[in-house]
């Protein structure tokens, strides 16, 4: 017979993956409510397992209505105790949109919330793996955790012309306080990506090009993005190892990763270089090197391949290409 806490992680991979679904699909227009309901029934299906392996099976109802369930908020302080926590303001942020959401239409406010609902997909992504050594990427491919973002900018004015005095404070209000909360720059709390342009003489230095349109009063030939590292790459070589040894032994991987063979994955997949995995820092006088959670992620899959052989396999195969050479 299935245990209540696996039945509870079925469904809440059901709600994780259908609000990713939903968020994704352009033709959607109230993705960004059913984002909001979808993940947040994943999380408290997900944490409600968590309490009762950890807690047992009396700890998910309340103690003065043995037959009522406890709702997410009260999982999300049992689970993540630290009222501080980056993790739990982003929820709790999510929480508050999704209660919104059954009143009111929010449309416009998916610039404000992306930031939070990409954090909050790898956040649940990590806690699932952390607390039940579930590992979504079975479930769904390591891309579509990435959410599709088309964003509308957004302004009081506009909001205050849509809806009631009362209502439209609210909504601005509570916009200003989150985007006061993103200062914090913390990826569990909301992962935001700034685009700057520039217009530079030499196409070298360009990492993205646009066309030209002769009729255009503004006039652009090149273009350069810029990322900030500290967000996208977040992770030295140490960090990067301690991480992925930490899902080796949650998935009973016996592998433990050091500085010379986490060099030899880099080299032979060739993740220098490729800007999804990996960020050079020109100082001057030396170059430091920082890593994305897609390396992570992307040496614990390819580990799991083959983990009794991977390594040497890797070696053997650089030691013939240098020969070869």
């Amino acid at each position: 017979m299935t245990s209540l806490p696996d039945r509870l992680l079925e469904k809440s991979i059901e709600a994780f993956i259908l609000g990713i679904e939903v968020y994704n699909k352009p033709t959607i227009k109230y993705r960004v409510e059913g984002f909001s309901f979808f993940i947040c029934n994943a999380w408290e299906l997900m944490l409600k397992a968590h309490l009762i392996k950890t807690k047992g099976d009396r700890s998910i109802y309340y103690k003065d209505n043995p037959h009522r369930t406890i709702t997410l908020e009260n999982c999300i302080k049992l689970v993540f105790t630290n009222a501080k926590d980056p993790l739990r303001l982003n929820l709790e942020k999510i929480l508050q949109l999704r209660n919104t959401s059954t009143h009111f239409i929010t449309t416009e406010y998916e610039m404000v919330y992306v930031p939070l609902f990409q954090a909050c997909v790898l956040n649940f992504s990590q806690k699932i793996e952390e607390f039940h050594q579930i590992d979504l990427t079975t479930y769904i491919p390591q891309n579509f955790l990435t959410l599709n973002v088309s964003m509308e900018a957004i302004s009081n004015s506009k909001i205050l012309a849509k809806y009631p005095e009362e209502i439209a404070n609210k909504l601005i209000s509570l916009r200003d306080e989150i985007s006061e909360l993103n200062n914090m720059r913390n990826p569990n709390f909301s992962i935001v990506i700034e685009h700057r342009h520039f217009i530079v003489k030499d196409k070298s230095m360009a990492t993205s090009l646009v066309g030209i349109d002769n009729s255009a009063d503004a006039k652009v030939k090149i273009v350069k993005e810029i990322k900030d590292p500290n967000i996208t790459h977040p992770y030295n070589a140490k960090k990067c190892i301690e991480q992925i040894n930490k899902r080796l032994e949650r998935l009973n991987i016996d592998v433990n990763l050091n500085m010379f063979s986490f060099g030899l994955f880099v080299k032979y997949f060739g993740l220098k270089g490729d800007p999804r995995f990996h960020y050079a820092y020109n100082t001057g006088s030396t170059i430091l090197h920082s890593y994305s959670q897609q390396t992570i992620d992307f040496i614990v899959n390819e580990i799991r391949k083959d983990p009794e052989n991977i390594v040497l396999n890797i070696k053997e195969s650089l030691k013939v290409r240098r020969d070869e050479t």
